[in-house]
């Protein structure tokens, strides 16, 4: 049964949903459609990501729209690109059997140009990104002068993103006499403040109480130091093998870093944030989508838009200094029925910020130990047999006769003999490592030493430090690369090493490195085998392929990385 028909949507917009898979409406749905339907006012809706309320503020309106005019009557403001054409999919999804209804998304990152051209066609909706929508403003491509409707969606993380000057000034070329709708995951003093400000006698709603987001979600945290951090988060990936999950960072840099480190130890996983070019983005977020990778890192602002149903985990690297972005985050795992885990690594000086969030929350948020190698060994060998027992379908035949005769095994010996082939590896990193509780022991023993130390020397030991990092950079410059203490590095004979003219202040990164070689030796039919990338403050080195070399020398002349020449030559 379809309780969407007791909604009074018209057949062409049950029709669209029906085919889309809508049955039942979700809270926000049941409580926002009628309104939308039968009041004026002005509303404010209270959700988290993830519960439909695109379908909540758009099908009312879709079925109020007059197709016949030409006018924009619907704008809707969101904070990023991906919340932006993930809107607009749907809007064109509903607006199936609506031929004259049109919509338009504007955002920054793509062609202005071709946004005009696009507005030429007279669309009756707008989906737009704050800072798209006033540059658009300003080349008189868009009007507002006529809209009924303004949707402010995801308003917290507009505000938060530093949107608010923009809002204001899209909000003063609207008219008076509209119905404004805004949706947030959460109230802050900003969203507070917009309210108050523009908004007249608002109905409120408020759906998916705190304690409601959390009921299918196990929350626990993990104290380690922040020297610790990477290895601890390495533990706990490996603790919970069949994973598909988010690791939330405070920082682009730190997000990179944290991807970047997983990419290097093997993980399938990779960075979302700011820094990357659209078309990086766009690429990571279609792998993370269809599973090809099965970690992403990511700031909170560039998870927005991300919106996937069958997350099993999601880590806080880094605590969030608001709850509610805490309960936000937390909330993306355990959707649709399923349950999550959201996991925390806090550094012992953060306890308070965790109390904070606990009593602010109502959560509970059980303290757990980093997993120790043998657990995490068990751990492993039970995800095997789970992967075993879920995912049995016949992919592909082949010849049994080609399955060797195995009589000379027990069941029991063959599956211990496949068990040590396929975990080998993991367990030979973990055999001799000291478990995390006694390095912390000796690290803190070292830290309070070095911490008296660094407290009696700071003045004097800046200026050393600098004058060491110059001396150090240009003897690297000069030998091609030693490690620190002056200790020759080990090169591999098949490559060959690269100065690179760029380095950290010109915003370069590993990921950025891969790229540019990448892009120089495209013409190759063969894919160039990369080595080591050091990124140092004015100027890096990479490795690459000895057959290469000439490819990658006259391929970097042609390139230029955010508006700089580039210039490499072998390093000695």
């Amino acid at each position: 049964m379809n309780l969407f028909t007791e909604s009074n949507l018209s057949p062409d917009l049950l029709k669209a949903i029906g085919e889309l898979g809508y049955e039942q409406p979700t809270e926000i749905q049941k409580q926002t459609i009628p309104f939308i339907l039968s009041d004026t006012r002005d509303l404010i809706a209270l959700a988290a990501t993830g519960t439909g309320k695109t379908a909540a503020f758009s099908l009312p309106i879709l079925d109020m729209i007059d197709d016949a005019s030409r006018k924009i009557q619907l704008l809707v403001l969101c904070p990023t690109r991906e919340l932006c054409l993930q809107i607009t999919k749907d809007i064109k999804n509903y607006t199936k059997y609506l031929p004259n209804l049109k919509t338009t998304a504007v955002y920054g990152g793509s062609s202005i140009t071709d946004q005009i051209r696009s507005l030429r066609e007279k669309p009756q909706i707008i989906v737009g990104t704050p800072g798209r929508v006033i540059d658009l403003i300003g080349r008189k491509a868009l009007d507002f002068s006529e809209i009924h409707w303004l949707v402010l969606d995801e308003a917290d993380e507009m505000l938060s993103m530093g949107f608010k000057d923009d809002l204001e000034t899209i909000l003063n070329e609207t008219p008076s006499e509209k119905q404004t709708l805004l949706f947030s995951a959460t109230m802050s003093k900003e969203v507070e403040r917009i309210t108050k400000n523009y908004l007249t006698n608002p109905h409120r709603i408020s759906v998916g109480s705190i304690n409601e987001v959390k009921k299918n979600i196990k929350h626990e945290y993990y104290v380690v130091g922040y020297r610790q951090k990477k290895e601890a988060l390495k533990r706990l990936l490996d603790a919970n093998p069949n994973q598909y999950s988010i690791i939330f960072c405070r920082t682009r840099m730190e997000t990179q870093e944290v991807a970047d480190f997983l990419m290097q130890n093997a993980y399938a996983a990779d960075a979302l944030h700011g820094d990357l070019s659209q078309a990086q983005r766009d690429t990571v977020m279609k792998k993370f989508r269809l599973k090809n990778i099965d970690i992403l890192v990511a700031t909170d602002v560039a998870a927005r838009g991300l919106d996937v149903n069958s997350l099993t985990h999601v880590i806080h690297y880094s605590l969030p200094d608001d709850p509610e972005v805490f309960v936000h985050r937390s909330g993306r795992t355990g959707r649709a029925g399923k349950d999550g885990i959201s996991m925390s690594l806090i550094k012992p000086e953060e306890s308070r910020k965790l109390k904070q969030i606990k009593l602010s929350t109502k959560i509970e948020i059980v303290e757990k130990k980093i997993p120790t190698g043998e657990e995490i060994i068990k751990a492993q060998v039970e995800g095997v047999f789970e992967k075993l027992f879920t995912e049995h379908e016949e992919l592909f035949t082949f010849d049994d006769s080609l399955i060797p005769d195995l009589s000379a095994f027990s069941k029991e010996e063959l599956v211990h003999q496949l068990l040590q082939l396929q975990l080998r590896d993991l367990a030979l990193f973990y055999k001799d490592k000291q478990d995390l509780a006694d390095q912390k022991l000796s690290n803190d023993r070292d830290d309070r030493g070095s911490r008296r130390d660094r407290d009696r020397d700071r003045g004097r030991g800046r200026e050393r430090d600098r004058d060491r990092g110059d001396r150090s950079e240009r003897r690297s410059d000069r030998d091609g690369g030693r490690e620190r203490g002056g200790k020759p590095k080990r090169r591999n004979e098949n490559m060959t090493r690269f100065f690179f003219n760029l380095g950290k202040r010109d915003n370069l990164k590993k990921m950025d490195m891969l790229e540019i070689i990448n892009k120089a030796t495209a013409k190759s039919k063969k894919r160039a085998d990369i080595g080591d990338i050091e990124i140092l403050e004015k100027f890096s080195f990479f490795e690459v392929e000895k057959s290469f070399k000439d490819e990658v020398l006259k391929g970097l002349q042609t390139q230029k990385f955010k508006g700089k020449d580039m210039r490499a030559e072998v390093a000695n």
